[in-house]
């Protein structure tokens, strides 16, 4: 069982008890400040040639790909290493396995359920919306 094929009570309860995990591996990862990582572009303007502009694109798109890509490497280095863990904890729990029985299972199984949950878009979709108003601040609005 994970989140993708649950009963709605099951869903809502199981992702309340992943919340305080979550927020803790956001905060001990890094992840969202990283994630705001960004290269100095060259800033396009009205005075530039076309070919100026084009060439400008051109770099911007490639220093923005490399931050991407830096990017990816540094929150992979948490999740995977520093907080391989905690990482594991947040799986499990989205398969609903205690996290001290997560050794009780493949990692086969834990892979199967997590590409379940992430081509499931109606799970997708909650939690983009939960993140989109966690990014809104609404506690504090």
């Amino acid at each position: 069982m994970n989140l993708a094929n649950c009963k709605p009570s099951e869903f809502l309860k199981q992702t309340h008890k992943i919340k305080k995990s979550v927020e803790k591996w956001l905060k001990d990862t890094d992840f969202l400040n990283i994630r705001k990582e960004a290269p100095e572009i060259v800033h396009i303007n009205k005075d530039m040639t076309d070919e100026e502009r084009a060439k400008a694109f051109t770099e911007n798109k490639r220093k923005m790909q490399e931050q991407g890509t830096k990017n990816a490497m540094k929150i992979l280095d948490a999740a995977l290493d520093k907080y391989a863990d905690e990482t594991l904890e947040i799986l499990a729990l989205c398969c609903f396995v205690e996290p001290s029985k997560v050794d009780d299972y493949t990692i086969d199984f834990y892979l199967e359920n997590f590409t379940e949950i992430l081509n499931n878009k109606a799970v997708v979709g909650f939690f983009t919306s939960l993140a989109q108003l966690g990014a809104m601040d609404i506690p504090n609005a």
